[in-house]
């Protein structure tokens, strides 16, 4: 949406590259319709792309993927609105190269403003990690991981703590008791909230998995499993504590174990 309406203040302020009136609709019309069609296909290709794991992982971002996702997103634009203009257009001999070529050229000098701003921000937090300091658990954060804050159902509680330092979540009645690494030492914080709302505040971090209906975990820090598909039991780096995967869950933890070990 804000490619689109980037794109149509642009077009009515500059009236750029030649652009004009459709054979059916005023000029400011026309380039309302062509900056709607820009921003249903954008949602479209992205919607795409972020279910290929190598676009969308943000632990593994890169400049490249990010130049590389805006030509792939620019050029297919400028298909699109190749193709488009055969319906808003006056008739004409539109099947040439020079005309494509300048569709997707267009789609270029137009979008790469605006994508190129937010590129820009990609940049500067992936060269300038998260700085601040956990105001719950002591202990200095690894380098370039980010705090994650974990709200709670009570609007003044919250909890704070960066991702190495998670070892389990555990649900408890109405509460969630999180045990978080602090130097050597393990430290176990309550919080007022239900699992599931944890899970999707945590749903950004692939390696926190789901195991059981009352728990959360770090792959990262399983030290040992036993068990088979019909359920594991699992130990934890800085706990005795043994943690089970149910069956419903032994699937899709495998496959995320096996993919990180």
């Amino acid at each position: 949406m804000l490619i689109a309406g980037f794109t149509l203040v642009f077009a009515l302020l500059y009236k750029p590259l030649g652009s004009h009136a459709s054979r059916f609709l005023g000029y400011e019309a026309t380039m309302a319709v062509y900056a709607f069609i820009s921003g249903v296909s954008l949602f479209g290709i992205i919607t795409l792309l972020v279910r290929v794991n190598w676009f969308s992982k943000k632990t593994e971002w890169t400049l490249f993927k990010e130049l590389l996702t805006i030509v792939i997103l620019l050029f297919a634009l400028g298909v699109i609105i190749f193709l488009a203009a055969f319906i808003l257009e006056e008739p004409a001999n539109r099947w040439n190269f020079p005309t494509f070529f300048d569709s997707v050229k267009n789609a270029f000098l137009i979008g790469i403003i605006p994508f190129m701003f937010f590129t820009t921000l990609n940049y500067l937090q992936w060269i300038s990690p998260e700085v601040k300091y956990d105001s719950t658990v002591s202990g200095s954060p690894p380098e370039r991981e980010k705090l994650l804050q974990i709200s709670s159902q009570l609007k003044k509680e919250s909890l704070s703590f960066y991702p190495s330092q998670f070892i389990y979540a555990e649900s408890e009645s109405n509460y969630v008791n999180f045990y978080l690494l602090s130097g050597e030492k393990v430290q176990k914080k309550v919080i007022r909230n239900s699992i599931t709302d944890v899970e999707q505040q945590l749903a950004n971090i692939p390696f926190f998995v789901r195991t059981h209906r009352a728990f959360i975990i770090n792959l990262k820090k399983i030290k040992s499993k036993k068990g088979n598909s019909l359920g594991y039991r699992l130990r934890l780096q800085g706990t005795d504590s043994e943690i089970p995967v149910s069956r419903n869950n032994t699937r899709n933890f495998s496959q995320l174990f096996k993919k990180l070990s």
